[in-house]
């Protein structure tokens, strides 16, 4: 899956921009995506991870 969170599952989310005249178009805010290397269960692998969970120590880089 595409522009998803490996951690917590974030995605993107979907609205409309609305203009003045409350004119209303498509609009889609994605995630803050990183991509990283892991350690998960003693391997090494690659995860897209939020800066949320990033930030919040929810992972372990890998060096």
């Amino acid at each position: 899956m595409a522009k998803v969170c490996g951690i917590c599952g974030k995605g993107p989310v979907f609205g409309h921009n609305v203009s003045h005249a409350n004119n209303k178009t498509r609009k889609v805010w994605y995630p803050n995506l990183h991509k990283i290397k892991t350690l998960k269960a003693g391997r090494t692998i690659h995860m897209k991870v939020c800066s949320r969970c990033l930030r919040s120590g929810l992972i372990t880089k890998a060096a």
